[in-house]
């Protein structure tokens, strides 16, 4: 079963500057390879050949969410009482020296230790309200912090936003 994260990305301002560096272009990965482990480096360039992929990523306090993503996995990356992007997972890393090579936090603020790449990233405009239609779901549901959702709400999104992947065969699309 395709596993679903839905995660806030867009509501502090250095949100919105990580948004840029790493959701609005690619960024090639090989230009931070010291920052990556021989293993690390490697299965980023099988997933993507072009050296280049999107980013994301998440506190150390998701850990264990983070642990059970894997490739193929879909996230929805909210902001602005919307989705404003779907993408399916890549490569999920726990590297804070990679986060900081992405990203370059100051050093006074939340850091994170976890990383994904991304094989395919939409940008979109989904309201809320659309999710909250969804079975499973409640009106007013701002969906603060990581949220890792169990399976039947994960089908729900899948299906009622049409949502396929590229690893299920079918390619990446968002309804």
């Amino acid at each position: 079963m395709t596993r679903v994260v839905i995660q806030p990305s867009y509501g502090l301002p250095r949100f919105r500057r990580h948004w840029t560096q790493t959701l609005d272009r690619t960024v090639a990965f090989t230009g931070l390879a010291d920052a990556l482990d021989g293993r690390e480096l490697a299965d980023l360039r099988a997933l993507h050949p072009a050296g280049e992929a999107h980013f994301w990523g998440a506190s150390a306090a998701h850990d264990r969410r983070m642990a059970q993503l894997g490739t193929g996995d879909v996230v929805l990356l909210t902001g602005r009482k919307q989705v404003l992007a779907v993408g399916e997972v890549g490569l999920v890393l726990r590297n804070p020296a990679f986060a900081r090579a992405l990203w370059n936090p100051a050093p006074d603020v939340c850091n994170w230790d976890n990383v994904y790449s991304l094989l395919a990233l939409t940008q979109t405009r989904i309201p809320y309200e659309r999710v909250w239609e969804l079975p499973g779901f409640n009106p007013g549901d701002n969906f603060m912090g990581l949220r890792l959702l169990d399976d039947t709400k994960a089908a729900a999104v899948l299906s009622g936003l049409g949502i396929t992947t590229a690893t299920s065969g079918t390619g990446f699309a968002v309804g």
